[in-house]
């Protein structure tokens, strides 16, 4: 029965998914709406898309409060057509019984709620905002601190900024993750220089385009923007699923960089973008799970990515081979010149000094000279072994 009503709704026949919709509502089926929600990874986008369009269709002044019934099972297809429905027919009848949901729900109940307080800016719910911020629910914490946000609650944002800078780096990405659903523009560079900073960069460069768009800053701050982009490029395939090429719109950046390519350290940029995509499309471990629009993106980009003029960009290489460029370690996969990837054993970073010795050593250029010097700069007892292994 809940199968044969999940085919109506979802259906091509206009009297069979109107039937079911209104069922759906009227009768506040629960088992059908758990049902639907259960397909969410199965049904394409633009089937949710026309399934919330029907659902919004048989809603009224009469039915509205059914979907409280529904507040159980979480999907981000569905929520924007609950919550919008519940906002526009809120009362404080409602806004107390969303405060009760809120302080005793289960997660997916709580979910639904922070949205809604979004748009209802009850005080009452600051709270519960700020202690369902730190769960480990991720739709949950992106909402109230979304919520917080457009509350423009202070102590929360303050409190995420301080830790920016904790030693814990899980704390961090926390922190960055509740900063860009909060949405202050302001956080943008404390954010930027935890990444330049942290370990974990892809992870934190992941987040930032969801507060303010690659273009954007690529445009008003050309370094960080190039680096926010290749940290992304790095993680790509282990780190970051692949579907975000369309969030980052990736096409469209590489193809604006691509008119513009006269500096080293887009150049860097391209060079690794082109190496990152040809491993995305040759391997095909990477591609099997994902579906036809993403894979064709990638293809897409990859095709793009082939007509960069390589020689002409490995010849920029050279200017960010330096301990001081955020780009170094990229810049040192693409040198070609051995003597000034040799002059980087003389820098005062222990990390590039092991980078370094590697590509020496990949080019058969590490010789007992170079790994001394190598080794004078060595504190470390773990790197000197590195070193002297290779």
């Amino acid at each position: 029965m809940v199968d044969d009503l999940i085919k109506q709704l979802t259906g091509k026949n206009k009297q069979e998914y109107e039937a079911a919709a209104a069922h759906l509502v009227n009768e506040a089926d629960e088992e059908m709406f758990k049902a639907l929600v259960e397909k969410d990874d199965f049904l394409f986008d633009f089937v949710k898309q026309n399934v919330a369009e029907r659902i919004a269709n048989v809603l009224n002044e009469n039915n509205y409060k059914n979907l409280l019934s529904f507040l159980k099972y979480y999907s981000p297809s569905y929520e924007d057509v609950i919550i919008s429905t519940l906002v526009k027919f809120a009362d404080e009848d409602l806004t107390d019984r969303m405060l009760e949901i809120f302080e005793n729900g289960t997660n997916s109940e709580k979910t639904y709620c922070a949205k809604f307080f979004t748009y209802i800016q009850d005080p009452l719910s600051i709270d519960l905002l700020r202690e369902n911020a730190k769960t480990d629910d991720e739709f949950l914490n992106a909402n109230c601190a979304a919520a917080l946000g457009a509350m423009k609650e202070e102590t929360s944002y303050n409190n995420a900024i301080s830790n920016l800078k904790s030693e814990d780096e899980f704390e961090q990405l926390k922190a960055v993750k509740f900063l860009t659903a909060y949405g202050n523009q302001d956080a943008l560079y404390p954010i930027i220089e935890a990444m330049k900073n942290s370990t974990m960069s892809e992870n934190i460069a992941a987040e930032i385009p969801y507060l303010t768009d690659i273009f954007a800053i690529i445009e008003n701050d050309l370094e960080n923007g190039l680096l926010i982009l290749n940290n992304i490029i790095n993680g790509f395939g282990e780190i970051i699923p692949l579907s975000s090429v369309f969030d980052y719109e990736m096409y469209e950046i590489f193809e604006r960089l691509m008119v513009h390519a006269d500096d080293s350290k887009t150049a860097v940029v391209l060079l690794n973008a082109n190496e990152k995509f040809d491993t995305l499309t040759e391997n095909d471990e990477y591609l099997y799970d994902e579906d036809k629009d993403t894979k064709k993106e990638i293809l897409d980009i990859n095709k793009l990515l082939s007509h960069i003029n390589k020689k002409e960009l490995l010849c920029f290489v050279n200017q960010e081979l330096n301990e001081n460029s955020p780009f170094v370690y990229t810049a040192l996969d693409f040198a070609q010149d051995m003597y000034a990837v040799r002059q980087l054993l003389k820098c005062n970073n222990q990390t590039i000094i092991v980078k370094t010795a590697e590509i020496l050593k990949a080019n058969n250029e590490l010789d007992d000279t170079s790994r001394q010097v190598a080794l004078l700069k060595i504190t470390d007892e773990n790197i000197k072994s590195i070193i002297r292994a290779l």
